[in-house]
């Protein structure tokens, strides 16, 4: 019996420890496992049905070594951090369809451009089962010194497998996103002074009240704090620390 109670133990204990080192996600769907992968600050590669997904990305072509070919490139924004030319040319986009505002499409060179999707906030699009709508995403107040101008960039709500996923992209705490209802699982932004602060962000969250958030695009945040602020006052809200920047302390 003893014996028995240790390997129990023992077992359930390395399977704690991998969880913990494991970097991806697992949700159920109605069409099966819905994967997560964390690549690097705002670059994310989400898996399912057998499609592949890449969410901004940029960095080294090594770091999507492991990954299948895109089936599908959401980009965000032009800054460097969601868009990188570089990135793009480097991996195998021969099957992809990429979708971007227009702002990005303009920047795009012509051997991009032959399976462009272009989406301007408001505006959604049905590409290999899954729903995509662009979501504005800006900083407040608008004036001539915003880092980020309302119709520029997009944010995306994906529907996938009966899952509503927000991508808020480079946003503050704008109403479009407080407005946001039933969704499963979010990816939220918070640095200053490009987006906005864990306060802010925690406010925001609380409003629309996804199922569960991963705070990504947090350089120099204190994500821990921004999880304390959101399950203080509501421990329904699965708050997912990931690390989104590899190498680092």
């Amino acid at each position: 019996m003893r014996l028995k109670i240790f390997f129990a133990v023992f077992f359930i204990g390395i399977s704690q420890v991998m969880a913990q080192k494991s970097p991806t996600d697992e949700i159920k769907t109605s069409k099966g496992l819905l994967k997560i992968h964390p690549v690097m600050h705002a670059s994310v590669v989400l898996t399912w049905d057998n499609k592949t997904i890449y969410v901004d990305p940029t960095g080294s072509p090594e770091m999507y070594k492991s990954f299948a070919a895109p089936d599908i490139i959401l980009i965000t924004d032009v800054h460097g951090d969601h868009m990188d030319l570089k990135a793009l040319e480097a991996l195998n986009t021969k099957q992809a369809i990429i979708v971007a505002p227009q702002a990005v499409a303009l920047q795009l060179p012509l051997s991009l451009r032959e399976k462009l999707v272009i989406l301007n906030n408001g505006m959604q699009t049905s590409q290999l089962a899954m729903m995509i709508k662009a979501i504005p995403m800006y900083n407040l107040p608008q004036d001539a010194e915003a880092r980020h101008t309302k119709g520029r960039g997009n944010g995306y709500l994906l529907t996938i497998g009966g899952k509503s996923i927000y991508i808020s992209g480079d946003t503050e705490d704008i109403p479009e996103m407080r407005a946001l209802e039933d969704v499963d699982i979010a990816f939220v932004c918070m640095n200053l002074p490009y987006t906005m602060d864990i306060n802010q962000a925690a406010s925001a969250v609380l409003e629309f009240k996804p199922g569960i958030v991963y705070p990504y695009h947090h350089r120099g945040q204190d994500i821990n704090a921004f999880k304390k602020l959101v399950n203080e006052k509501n421990r329904k809200i699965d708050v997912r620390i990931k690390n989104w920047y590899p190498g680092s302390n």
